[in-house]
């Protein structure tokens, strides 16, 4: 089974940056289309931003302007960049994948019983 694993997290102040990583074992995080969640004690799990094959980005309204989805194909990795990060950013960040090859494909997928493949999640604490 396909094997996504984030890393990055930890605690910061409000006004903070972090940078998440999720590296894939097997899955092509190149060819497909890879997504950031977050779910946040008794809240349901919710997309922060995703990442298309041909690099079209989307993100949660919550979020644009302070958070960057990247990805590095040549180390199959998908990066978060958080940047003046909110208490209302706490919350246990998890890496997607969903295996759509097209970035308009990817526009139309935005929850989570739409990516298959998932990692184990990383700590935000803000």
């Amino acid at each position: 089974h396909v094997q996504l694993v984030e890393s990055g997290g930890g605690s910061v102040q409000a006004g903070g940056s972090l940078r998440l990583s999720c590296v894939a074992s097997e899955f092509v995080i190149s060819r497909n289309c890879m997504g950031w969640f977050r779910q946040a004690p008794g809240k349901e799990r919710e997309a922060v931003a995703r990442i298309g094959r041909y690099g079209s980005k989307d993100y949660a309204n919550s979020v644009k302007g302070r958070f960057t989805v990247s990805r590095d194909n040549a180390k199959k990795t998908l990066y978060l960049q958080m940047n003046n990060l909110k208490p209302e950013d706490t919350a246990m960040y998890y890496c997607a994948g969903a295996d759509v090859h097209s970035d308009f494909g990817c526009s139309k997928i935005w929850v989570r019983r739409d990516f298959p493949s998932w990692g184990q999640g990383t700590q935000v604490t803000v």
